[in-house]
C-alpha cells in the first residue's frame, strides 16, 4: 500500500506504484484543475507540490506530476491546485492572476498558481527573482508572460511583509495563501513517516528508477505495470559529503540538492549558475544524477559535467560492488557498463589541490528548459599560469557523451594563450564524430563545439585576447 496525504486526505492506495501522479489525481481522485499538457515534464500544466520531512522540518518542492510515479510519493503531502482553494473567493495568488489579466484560457493557470504557491512556501528569503525562477518550469502560449511577472510582483510584496518572529505557515494562513489545515500536515506527516518505507522491490527482476523524468518519457505504459524498485527517497543513496580532498555523492541526489550542497558548490565552482540551464525547477526536483548517467544520453548535461570532473562510480549488485570510471561506462549508443542487476551507489571524484577553473556551456534552441544542440564542460588545474592537468568533455558530438582525451592532453605543462587555444579547438573537432540531425549538420555541431571551447577559456582566461581568439576559424 502506498500512502500519502493529498491536499488534505490521507491516502493508502493499491494500485500499480508505478502509476503516474497525474493519472491517479486527475481519475481516481476527480481533480481535475491538474491538467495534462505534453506528458514529458516540458510545460508545467501538471505542476503539484510536494512536502516530505527533510532536516526535521516540512519542506515543499514543485514536481511534474506527468513524470513522478506514486511509488516516489510515498509518506509525502501532495497538494493540488484544489488544496489551495479558499472557502470564500479567491486566494492571493488567484487573485493577482486574475486581476493582473495574467490568464487567457486558462489551460496553464493552474500550475502557474501551484508554483506560485510553493514560492509562497519557500523558508529563503523571498525575493522578486526567486519568484520568476519558482514558475520557470511553467509555459503560457497566450500571454507573452508580462502580466504575470506582475502578479509575481506582487506575491513577493506581499510575502515581504513576514516578520521574521512570525512562523510562515502562521502568516500564509492569516494572510490566506494557504488553507488552516496546512498547520497540521507537519506532525501527520511525522507519523506516516514513522512506518517503514516498503517502496523496494527486494528481487531479482525490478527495474530501478530514480526520478523518472527519462524513463516515463521513453516507456510510459510499460513503467507503469513494472515491477519497480524506487530509488529516489531511499536515504542510503542520499547525502553529499568531502572526505580529504574526495567529494561523494549518493547517486539519489536530485539537481536541486547539489545546487543546495554548500560542499558540491565549493567542489564545483560556479554550478549554481550552470544548473540553470539543466531543464526547470519541477524537473531539477526530481532528476537524479544516477538516472542522468544510467539514461546515456549523449547530450546529457550532467553527465558532460560530471566526465570533466573525472568522476568515478561507484556499482552495486547485492553485497558486491565495483568501481568503473565514467569515462569508461559509456560503451556504445545508450549502452553502459551495467548489469540490469546492478544500480550506481554513489558517485566520487577528486577535488584539485591546486588552483582549478570549472566551466560548463551550452547551446540550445531555447536556452532554458530545452536540449542542447551541443554542450560542453572543461576543468583546468594550474600551478602559476601554467597547466597541471585538464578535462575536457562533450555532448551531442558522438553516440555516447564525450570525453576529449586529445584535446585535454595537449594542454598540459602548456600556458594559455590564443594559439593553443586554436589547437585544442582544432583537436577536438578531430576527435569527435557528430551526426546530423534535427538538432544541427555535422559540420555545425563541429563548428558549435570549437566555439563553446572558446567560450571556456574566454569565461576562464579574462586576459585572452577575444578579438584574436574569435578571428581564428
Amino acid at each position: 500500500m502506498i500512502s500519502f496525504i493529498l491536499n488534505n486526505e490521507e491516502i493508502s492506495t493499491n494500485v500499480p506504484p508505478g502509476t503516474l501522479l497525474i493519472d491517479f489525481i486527475r481519475y481516481h481522485r476527480n481533480l481535475t484543475g491538474t491538467k495534462i499538457g505534453c506528458r514529458e515534464g516540458d510545460c508545467g500544466a501538471c505542476t503539484v507540490l510536494a512536502g516530505c520531512i527533510k532536516n526535521n522540518e516540512l519542506q515543499y518542492t514543485s514536481l511534474t506530476s506527468c513524470l513522478t510515479p506514486l511509488g516516489n510519493i510515498h509518506h509525502q503531502h501532495i497538494v493540488t491546485v484544489e488544496g489551495l482553494n479558499m472557502e470564500m473567493g479567491l486566494n492571493p495568488v488567484q487573485e493577482a492572476m486574475s486581476e493582473e489579466n495574467a490568464t487567457q484560457c486558462g489551460f496553464c493557470t493552474p500550475g502557474f498558481v501551484v508554483s506560485m504557491a510553493g514560492f509562497c512556501l519557500s523558508s529563503k528569503t523571498p525575493s522578486y527573482e526567486l519568484a520568476v525562477a519558482a514558475v520557470d518550469g511553467n509555459i503560457c502560449r497566450c500571454t507573452g508572460y508580462k502580466s504575470i511577472e506582475r502578479a509575481l510582483l506582487r506575491i513577493t510584496n506581499l510575502m515581504k511583509q513576514r516578520k521574521n518572529d512570525v512562523p510562515l505557515i502562521d502568516f500564509l494562513i492569516n494572510n490566506q495563501l494557504v488553507t488552516p489545515w496546512f498547520s497540521g500536515i507537519e506532525q501527520r506527516l511525522k507519523r506516516l513517516s514513522s512506518h517503514s518505507n516498503g517502496m523496494s522491490a527486494n528481487n531479482a527482476e525490478a527495474v530501478f528508477l530514480g526520478g523518472g523524468t527519462d524513463l516515463y518519457v521513453q516507456q510510459h505504459e510499460k513503467m507503469v505495470h513494472s515491477n519497480i524498485d524506487f530509488l529516489l527517497n531511499n536515504p542510503a543513496l542520499k547525502g553529499i559529503r568531502q572526505e580529504g580532498n574526495k567529494c561523494i555523492i549518493g547517486a539519489s541526489a536530485t539537481v536541486t540538492e547539489l545546487v543546495e550542497s554548500a560542499i558540491f558548490r565549493q567542489a564545483v565552482p560556479g554550478f549554481e549558475n550552470f544548473a540553470q540551464l539543466v531543464s526547470s525547477t519541477p524537473i531539477r526536483n526530481i532528476a537524479t544524477l544516477a538516472g542522468n548517467f544510467s539514461n546515456a544520453s549523449p547530450i546529457g548535461d550532467l553527465t558532460v559535467i560530471f566526465l570533466a570532473l573525472d568522476a568515478t562510480l561507484q556499482l552495486r549488485k547485492g553485497n558486491n560492488t565495483r568501481e568503473v570510471a565514467l569515462q569508461q561506462f559509456f560503451e556504445a549508443y545508450k549502452q553502459v557498463d551495467k548489469t540490469k542487476e546492478e544500480y550506481i551507489e554513489k558517485i566520487s571524484f577528486e577535488i584539485p589541490r591546486n588552483k582549478y577553473l570549472f566551466n560548463f556551456e551550452k547551446v540550445s534552441k531555447r536556452r532554458n528548459l530545452d536540449i542542447a544542440s551541443v554542450n560542453a564542460a572543461v576543468k583546468i588545474e594550474m600551478n602559476g599560469d601554467i597547466v597541471l592537468s585538464a578535462s575536457l568533455s562533450a555532448g551531442g558530438v558522438a553516440p555516447v557523451p564525450f570525453f576529449l582525451q586529445h584535446a585535454s592532453a595537449l594542454l598540459k605543462n602548456k600556458k594559455i594563450d590564443e594559439y593553443l587555444v586554436d589547437e585544442v579547438v582544432e583537436a577536438a573537432r578531430r576527435e569527435v564524430t557528430p551526426i546530423s540531425d534535427a538538432r544541427g549538420t555535422a559540420a555545425y555541431k563541429k563548428q558549435l563545439l570549437g566555439q563553446l571551447i572558446k567560450a571556456h577559456f574566454i569565461q576562464l582566461f579574462p586576459a585572452l585576447d577575444v578579438k584574436q581568439l574569435l578571428a581564428i576559424p
